[in-house]
């Protein structure tokens, strides 16, 4: 994977706020991955993000499905993975070679779920399936 997609509020925030552990794993994936922040900024908070290695696109009120599905596919579908939790997410994790779903404190979309890859309990466990990919390795291992 060269790029990886990320939905802001719900997976990487809760209640618009980006817990410090969640912080501190971004810097370590902007050394090995493309991060980009794809969100409608619904509390206000995105810019927070700056700093952090992360390329950030605000989405405007129109279908936010279809344009994350589009920012996945400019990045290159086959080299981007991507991580969400919300009905606006289930086109791009559907597109991405590799879609992730969080459950989260908000929850998780069933259509969501149908269009993810591997689920996952939290953002944490999603980001570290790239820090340590031996376990992404065991989870998409086929018989």
């Amino acid at each position: 994977m060269a790029h990886l997609a990320l939905d802001l509020n719900g997976t990487l925030a809760t209640d618009g706020i980006v817990p410090p552990p969640i912080v501190e794993r971004l810097h370590r994936l902007a050394v090995i991955l493309d991060l980009h922040v794809l969100t409608a900024d619904t509390f206000g908070t995105a810019s927070t993000l700056a700093g952090l290695g992360v390329q950030l696109s605000l989405l405007g009120p129109e279908d936010q499905v279809a344009a994350k599905a589009a920012a996945v596919r400019a990045l290159g579908a086959g080299q981007t993975a991507a991580i969400g939790n919300g009905m606006n997410d289930v086109a791009m994790l559907r597109d991405a070679a590799l879609g992730i779903l969080i459950m989260g404190r908000e929850g998780a979309a069933v259509r969501a779920l149908l269009a993810a890859d591997v689920v996952v309990g939290t953002i944490e466990d999603a980001l570290d399936l790239f820090l340590c990919p031996k376990r992404l390795m065991a989870t998409l291992r086929t018989m």
